[in-house]
Parts: structure tokens; C-alpha cells; sequence
């Protein structure tokens, strides 16, 4: 692949929010700990505490998630690796899209690997882990229930309910999978050799990183939620991480940064099979939503106490969670995930958690040799693939015009007639000003309908080149959305099964801009 590096600001798809973070805003900078930057790393490992024994806790669970994998050297290793006090984890984290869903999701991971490799040879007396996180306990089947590839969507429709990992892959699977006969092997020997979501996607994680090391870490497992009882009680009993969370995110506010998340004053969700619904307070204790499930005060202590894994944190706790269960450095997500953990910030020193390296994963564009050879004929740079076609058409058109198609002499000209006469008239009877202005419209008019004419004269014979332009604009942003956003991997895997390892080999988790990659198809 042939890369093109070009600043994420000329690009039109970040907020300021993200972009202030990234370019290191001071009026940001009480909502971090440390900046995006590889030298950040040192004060990090120093923050980090994590004792033994949930080290211990961690490896334990870890086995017990991967029962049943064969597992590569680099992941059994970097397990083990993990009772280590001198190992530390880099984390990325995602939703169970079907077939890995969008681009980004494998753009996240590859990032994380490409971060631990850096921060091992710039560390060399510490050990580095890159994980990948698994949001098994989401429980929005409708975000992640399909997959879109060549300009066609693949979904799965089931009727199972609860979080999403433990959705069974049923004859309704099956029978969806039928529908999707280019299917990777990898994805079929995945889907096809387990029983529920979260195994499959763990298998097809596996399958196409474990040589790099990627250790998978579901965290619904009874022993990692222990040790988030106190927390647990904080959310449920007295709604500090509430209190914490709006305190930044009004402060963010007064500064003119929208919001991303809305913490609430409980942020759990009750957890069983079928089941992830909010958890409220009554009068006479808790109840969950859309159930007929309700606790007493008592009763509800004891469920933390005996089943903490029945307690499903939301996006606010999320992080703080996988903080607390980690030997974690670093978080690696999309613009919108940045700019959220900085509200939760408060949160994390309440619970006197150190707050990790927050860093943008990698951005990117992946055209082929027909959309570089459409850029060609068009004289296009990599630059005007982020052009809104509607701005590229009409400078497009007007450069190539033979005449001034936009009559912008002549408009001129009939306006300043209107004027000049109209202001004489005006002084021979008042009303005959107010006949000149309406004259003045109707004439503009005409001339702005004649212009039209022209252009679209112009357009009809360039109808080649606006249609070379358009396709260009539909690969790069199908539906007007970004490639990395729509599009599955397969579009480009299946013809080229070294994408993983090219897109290693390009990516730099420390240069915050967007890559243009030409994919020789």
C-alpha cells in the first residue's frame, strides 16, 4: 500500500472537541492526566498500582474466557505475562458487529498492537499487552445486527433480548449466513463452530490477531466484578459517580463543548439472561425497568455481595471498570469516545483510579486502483477526496466552462441600472422607486435562470467527468458517511488477505492524521 498522510482538521469529519484534544487546548487540560503523546508513558507506569492479587484474578479469568481456543504463542505468553508487575496493558474496546461491522473496529485494534510494539521498544524493561476489550454485555442488538459491503446490507434479525453476547447463534443465524455465501473462512469457521455471539467474535479476533498478541478480555465474568463492588454501592446508594461525571460535564459545557454522554443517577443496568434493563430507585428500594423486578434495600446488598456479575455498568462506569481490572496505560477509541472520557475524569479521582493515556486510534481511507485511476483523469489529490462533491462539481464546472456561466458581469451591471434609475425615478413620484426595486428582482431572476440554463449545459456536456467524481465520492463516503464508518473489511480482505498486516505496517498510533492508502485491487 501507498500511503498519504493529511492533518484530521482539513478533513471536515472531527469536531473541535476532539480536535482541541488532540492539538493539546490548554482549557482542556484539568480533564486529563496525561497528554497523547509517547513520553507521557513514563508517569504513567509510574501512577499505575495494581497489586498482585488482582493480577492473580485477572490471569485466572482469562484462562477460563479462552477454554476451549488454541491459543497462538504470542497470546499464551502475553497471559502469562500478565502476573508479571512489570507488564501493562494498552486497550481498545468494541461492540460485537456482526463480521466485525465497519472498518474502524479493525482500525482500533490494529492501532493498540502498533502501540504496544512502540511503547515496548521505547520501554524495554517493562512488558506490554494490547487488548481488546469486549462490549459483550450491550445490549443494542440493532447496532450491531448487520454488516454493509459493496453498497448492500447483510442483517441478522432475531428476537432474542438481553446483551448481546449471550445471543445464541440459532437457526435464524444460520439461516442468515446462507445469505452471505463470500463469507471469509475465518468468519465461517468462527460463526459456525460456536454457540453464542460473544465466542464467535472472540474466535475471529483471535484468528486474525493472535500471532500479534491481542488478548480478548470479556469482562462479564462473576471474579472481575467483584472487585467492583464498592463502586457498585457508591452508583446505586449515594450517586457520587453522578455528581462526579455532571461536574465535568458542565464545566465542559461553560467552555462550549457538547456533551457526548448523560450520566444518570444510577448507572447500572441489571443483568441476567434475557435481561439488561436499567436499575431505579422507588420509595421502597430499587426496581428494573420494563420488569417486574424490584429489591429491597437489604435484598440489593446482598445481590452485590453475592452477584456482582448481575450489575451491568453503563458507558459512564464502563471505563472506570475496565480501569480497575486492568494493569492499564492506555484507551484507544474513536473522536467520540475521546471527548466522553474527559467528562468522567472527576470519576476517577474520586475512586482514586489513575486516569490513562487517552489516545485517538488510527484514521483511515483505503481507495483502489480504480478510484486512483478516476483521481487521474480528474488531476485529483489526495486532499480533494474530503472535498464536498457539491463544492468539487461547481468550481469544477465553472473552471472548465468557456464562458462566465454564473453571468456575474452582466448581474452587475442590470443592478446597477435598477439602482441608478430607480433613484431617479424616485425623485419624479416616490412610488416609482419601490417599481424599479421589484423590477430590479424580477430582472436578477431571469438572469439567475439563464445562469442555471448555462450551468446545466455545462454540466451535460462534462457529464463524464461529474460521474468519475461521484463514484469517487461514493467509495470514499458510501451514504455520504466515511469509509471507515460503512464499510466492512471484507470489501477488502477477500481479495487480498495481507490487509491485516499491511495495515500494521502502515499505521503509527502516534501520528494523529488521517492516511489515504491505495490499495493495489
Amino acid at each position: 500500500m501507498k500511503k498519504h498522510c493529511i492533518e484530521l482538521d482539513q478533513t471536515g469529519q472531527f469536531s473541535r472537541f476532539f480536535l482541541d484534544y488532540i492539538q493539546g487546548k490548554s482549557a482542556l487540560k484539568p480533564f486529563y492526566t496525561h497528554l497523547p503523546a509517547l513520553s507521557s508513558f513514563q508517569s504513567a507506569i509510574e501512577k499505575k498500582v495494581f497489586d498482585q492479587e488482582k493480577r492473580d484474578v485477572l490471569v485466572k479469568s482469562l484462562k477460563k474466557q479462552y477454554s476451549g481456543v488454541e491459543l497462538t504463542e504470542a497470546v499464551a505468553q502475553n497471559i502469562e505475562k500478565l502476573s508479571d508487575s512489570k507488564t501493562f496493558t494498552v486497550t481498545t474496546g468494541h461492540q460485537l458487529n456482526l463480521f466485525t461491522g465497519p472498518l474502524y473496529f479493525i482500525y482500533k485494534i490494529v492501532s493498540t498492537i502498533n502501540l504496544a510494539r512502540k511503547l515496548q521498544e521505547a520501554y524495554p524493561s517493562f512488558h506490554f499487552v494490547p487488548v481488546y476489550w469486549m462490549a459483550t454485555e450491550d445490549h443494542d442488538f440493532e447496532e450491531i445486527n448487520y454488516f454493509k459491503m459493496d453498497g448492500k446490507k447483510y442483517q441478522w434479525n432475531s428476537s432474542q433480548t438481553g446483551a448481546v453476547g449471550d445471543f445464541e447463534l440459532n437457526q435464524s443465524f444460520k439461516d442468515f449466513l446462507k445469505t452471505v455465501p463470500f463469507v471469509a473462512e475465518v468468519f465461517k469457521s468462527a460463526y459456525s463452530s460456536s454457540k453464542t455471539l460473544a465466542e464467535a467474535a472472540r474466535k475471529y479476533v483471535h484468528s486474525l490477531f493472535g500471532e500479534e498478541g491481542i488478548i480478548i478480555v470479556d469482562g462479564a465474568p462473576a471474579e472481575l466484578k467483584a472487585e467492583f463492588k464498592e463502586v457498585i454501592k457508591s452508583d446505586l446508594f449515594s450517586h457520587v459517580p453522578f455528581e462526579k461525571a455532571i461536574s465535568n460535564t458542565e464545566k465542559l459545557e461553560s467552555l462550549g463543548y457538547k456533551s457526548q454522554i448523560f450520566p444518570r443517577e444510577i448507572n447500572f443496568f441489571y443483568l441476567e439472561k434475557g435481561i439488561r434493563e436499567r436499575i431505579e430507585r422507588t420509595e421502597s428500594g430499587f426496581s428494573v425497568l420494563n420488569t417486574k423486578i424490584h429489591f429491597t434495600e437489604s435484598e440489593i446488598k446482598a445481590l452485590i455481595q453475592d452477584h456482582p456479575e448481575r450489575f451491568s455498568p453503563n458507558v459512564v462506569l464502563r471505563p472506570l471498570y475496565q480501569e480497575m481490572i486492568l494493569p492499564n496505560l492506555a484507551y484507544l477509541g474513536g473522536p467520540a469516545e475521546v471527548v466522553y472520557w474527559l467528562q468522567l475524569s472527576g470519576v476517577f479521582d474520586h475512586f482514586n483510579v489513575p486516569f490513562p493515556v487517552l489516545l485517538p486510534r488510527n484514521f483511515a481511507l483505503i481507495i483502489d486502483s480504480n478510484v486512483t485511476r478516476k483521481m487521474g483523469q480528474l488531476n485529483w489529490s489526495v486532499t480533494d477526496l474530503f472535498k464536498p462533491y457539491a463544492e468539487w462539481k461547481k468550481e469544477f464546472v465553472l473552471s472548465e466552462s468557456g464562458i462566465d456561466i454564473s453571468l456575474a458581469l452582466e448581474r452587475n451591471a442590470i443592478s446597477e441600472i435598477f439602482d441608478q434609475k430607480g433613484k431617479e425615478a424616485a425623485t419624479l413620484e416616490k412610488s416609482l422607486g419601490s417599481a424599479f426595486a421589484a423590477g430590479k428582482v424580477r430582472a436578477l431572476k431571469i438572469i439567475d435562470q439563464m445562469s442555471t440554463k448555462l450551468r446545466k449545459a455545462e454540466e451535460r456536456k462534462l457529464h463524464v467527468q461529474l460521474e468519475r467524481g461521484k463514484a469517487i465520492e461514493e467509495f470514499v463516503k458510501p451514504g455520504g458517511s466515511p469509509q471507515e464508518r460503512v464499510v466492512n473489511m471484507m470489501q477488502f480482505y477477500l481479495g487480498n488477505e495481507e490487509l491485516i498486516h499491511e495495515l500494521l505496517d502502515c499505521f503509527d498510533p502516534l501520528d494523529f492524521r488521517m492516511m489515504v492508502l491505495e490499495y493495489e485491487s
